[in-house]
């Protein structure tokens, strides 16, 4: 038999397409995403959970006239096949190739970049807006996950929406998919709202009183085949009609037969509208969905076997160093508690959850929140620790100032993912957080250049009092045994690893010490592992200085504001003139590919440093 997906160029393909040619394309879809991510890597599980509801919604509305806002969106797999990019699926998450999240410049059908979760509501109810201001006959459509839904932003634009602005109100439709998972299990109250709506005794009761309603009437078959539609039509008083929006579901969001006629309706309804379906993360492959969490974002692996344990150990990652730490940490300080937004697993918390559950916090998606929270918890004397990731921690700063550090508070916050992450790309990239970190008083930096002296930082930065921010990349660093003691490093103090005689100092901030070991040793040069931005080592600072010619300053973050920035400052506060090169991450989104080849594209390998060290001191001595 023909391959129908083959057929499929754009969403106006399949409005051509028969009911059970729908059915037939949704089981091929799904097949192709399942050979396709098993070859490349990424995001799996929750692409098989929306390849019905992307198909509803391509046949249905007129997109892209019609706007589809995805959140989070490392559910648009699917969505990217049936738009024209099918052919280069294949480059996915590569350097050079398709991105792993929508992306405006990547197609017209991308019509929000959406990587960090809970902004699609928003986004949406602005695009609505606009088409009214506009005269614009068209809808905005924002599918949001339920783990995306417990952040305070998809409220707060929910209670926006759900109004009239001088008399105007957009044609929104929010679309909940209810898969009952983010990437950690779910937590809060909004969650059991959503289970107790499935699977309540009052849902029981409306069906069945439903149906005895319907029954001997010609509405009756439609309640029989459409029974979630019942659900949204009898039970009252939801949440979201509160907000001002008029509620149908759940209904089965692996149905096409519910999902169309249902989306088909809504489309021609005025007004914000709710529609809450229910979808299986890794719906039709049974590995991923009897472990949606392992199959969440998997490596390239055999669709058949499914995912193996590999032949050979990993090295230990700087994860892992840090969750070790945290159950040691705690084992020896019972005012420990711990929080993470909703990433136990890739925060590396799992074994400190099992271990000490009235200890960990999982707030779900919701930074603002376990900053906050945090600081609650330090005014009475705990000693939080805050697990989060560098490109997360962004959408707490306001917290992160006013809350924690204008208070001076004793919150440790361990920031993973710094630097560059390869694959996901620009939006989780960690570029920023020494530079919007080290600008707030009373806040420390911390930069390990390996495992060791990650888990000695996190030590010397929980016994420290005040806010400390620990940061450390993602992946394995040059494999020095992390050890199990609870060491602090001396604080504020940096060490000279290696002496040079060809005047030039690098000045290394981080697990770029180890390339700048490597270049060093071609061009003679001094090597300092500085460890700390704030507090700077202005002893060593100077001493360098006064001793070479040209310094040079490393850092896997921003160049402008960063840890170079710091040295340069403190240089010009005590009068010292000497040459500084900065290197670092460019004034630019670094594009999503393997983190070497990004690295050495940005000039922060051995072979970079050491090119861009010698052009400097060319022109020095020229």
């Amino acid at each position: 038999m023909d391959s129908l997906l083959n057929t499929i160029h754009s969403p106006a393909d399949l409005k051509a397409l028969s009911r059970a040619d729908l059915h037939r394309l949704a089981d091929e879809l799904r097949q192709y995403v399942v050979d396709s991510v098993s070859k490349t890597g990424g995001h799996f599980s929750s692409n098989l959970g929306t390849v019905e509801l992307t198909i509803a919604l391509h046949a249905v509305f007129d997109t892209p006239r019609d706007r589809i806002v995805w959140d989070v969106g490392h559910q648009t797999y699917p969505h990217k096949i049936l738009t024209g990019r099918r052919e280069r699926m294949h480059t996915l998450r590569q350097f050079g190739g398709l991105s792993g999240f929508p992306r405006r410049d990547e197609s017209e059908y991308d019509t929000f970049g959406t990587a960090h979760s809970s902004t699609s509501i928003s986004a949406a109810h602005g695009m609505a807006m606009a088409a009214k201001l506009k005269g614009e006959e068209r809808r905005a459509i924002a599918v949001i996950g339920d783990g995306a839904m417990t952040a305070g932003m998809a409220f707060e634009a929910l209670n926006n929406a759900g109004v009239a602005h001088g008399g105007l109100m957009g044609d929104l439709l929010v679309i909940l998919n209810d898969n009952d998972m983010s990437i950690s299990p779910p937590v809060g109250a909004l969650n059991k709202y959503l289970s107790r709506l499935m699977s309540g005794r009052l849902y029981d009761d409306v069906r069945e009183g439903a149906k005895a309603v319907l029954k001997n009437t010609p509405l009756y078959e439609f309640a029989r085949r459409f029974e979630e539609h019942t659900k949204g039509m009898f039970v009252p008083g939801t949440i979201f009609e509160e907000f001002g929006f008029n509620y149908v579901g759940p209904i089965d969001g692996h149905d096409l037969d519910a999902l169309i006629p249902t989306l088909e309706n809504l489309k021609h309804r005025k007004g914000p509208q709710f529609l809450h379906v229910i979808t299986k993360k890794g719906q039709g492959y049974k590995l991923a969905e009897a472990d949606p969490v392992k199959y969440h974002g998997p490596s390239p692996f055999d669709p058949v076997k499914g995912i193996e344990a590999p032949a050979k150990a990993p090295k230990t990652s700087f994860t892992q160093v840090f969750g070790s730490w945290l159950c040691d940490q705690a084992e020896a300080d019972p005012q420990l508690v711990a929080i993470t937004p909703a990433m136990r697993e890739g925060s590396g918390m799992v074994e400190f959850h099992k271990r000490y559950p009235t200890r960990y916090f999982d707030v779900g998606i919701a930074e603002q929140h376990a900053v906050t929270f945090a600081a609650g918890l330090a005014c009475e004397g705990l000693k939080p620790v805050v697990a989060i990731y560098s490109t997360f921690l962004q959408r707490a700063y306001d917290q992160l100032i006013h809350d924690v550090a204008l208070q001076d508070l004793d919150v440790l916050f361990a920031l993973d993912r710094a630097g560059l992450v390869g694959a996901d790309g620009a939006t989780h990239a960690g570029n920023y957080d020494i530079a919007f970190t080290r600008c707030i008083p009373k806040m420390a930096v911390l930069t390990p250049a390996d495992e060791r002296e990650c888990r000695q930082l996190l030590s010397t930065g929980y016994q420290h009092r005040g806010p400390v921010t620990v940061r450390y990349p993602r992946g394995a660093g040059c494999g020095a045994d992390p050890g199990r003691d609870l060491a602090v490093l001396p604080w504020g103090r940096g060490e000279q690893r290696r002496a040079g005689q060809g005047g030039i100092a690098i000045l290394a901030f981080g697990t770029l010490l180890y390339p700048a070991l490597q270049a060093a040793e071609r061009l003679d040069a001094t090597v300092a592992n500085m460890r700390f931005v704030k507090p700077l080592d202005t002893e060593l600072v100077e001493q360098l200085a006064r001793e070479h010619r040209l310094l040079v300053t490393v850092e896997d973050g921003c160049v402008m504001g960063g840890a170079g920035s710091a040295v340069l400052e403190h240089l010009q506060q005590v009068g010292l003139t000497v040459p500084v090169l900065q290197l670092g991450l460019p004034d630019a989104f670094v594009e999503h590919g393997d983190p070497a080849l990004l690295m050495a594209r940005c000039g922060l390998d051995a072979e970079g440093l050491e090119r861009q060290i010698r052009a400097r001191w060319a022109r020095l001595n020229g």
